[in-house]
């Protein structure tokens, strides 16, 4: 399973509801977008260096995603499906869609627009 932000924003803070859903797997997928958001999100954080330990030991038990040329094929396609269809989701939603896509794997998310997107599938909790 793909880890999206909030997924990852809510299992550093202990959502045991997440925790449920993230039990079918022994380990998770983190994208290059996912981990570039949240370490954003980490430099105004007054809880930046408990947060920050807890980042690194999920990214050490995780298996990582990078963007290649495939996800990139992905990327164009979705985003041109989503942009027909007049449903536009943000941009980096897009490209951890393409991931998805592309390893077949679902997102974990409560982002409710990655529905809009054809050939993945969304779990929330």
């Amino acid at each position: 399973m793909i880890l999206d932000t909030n997924a990852v924003s809510a299992l550093l803070d202990g959502d045991k509801s997440l925790a449920t859903v993230l039990a079918v797997a022994e380990r998770h997928h983190l994208p290059a977008v996912t981990l570039g958001e949240y370490r954003y999100g980490l430099k105004f954080s007054r809880h930046k260096r408990a947060l920050d330990a807890l980042l690194e030991a999920l990214e050490s038990e995780s298996f990582s995603l990078a963007l290649d040329n495939g996800t990139a094929r992905h990327y164009a396609d979705i985003r041109s499906e989503l942009k027909i269809a007049g449903r536009p989701i943000p941009e980096n939603d897009i490209w951890i869609a393409a991931l998805a896509r592309q390893h077949r794997l679902p997102i974990v998310s409560r982002d409710g627009h990655f529905d809009d997107v054809h050939g993945i599938r969304r779990v929330g909790w």
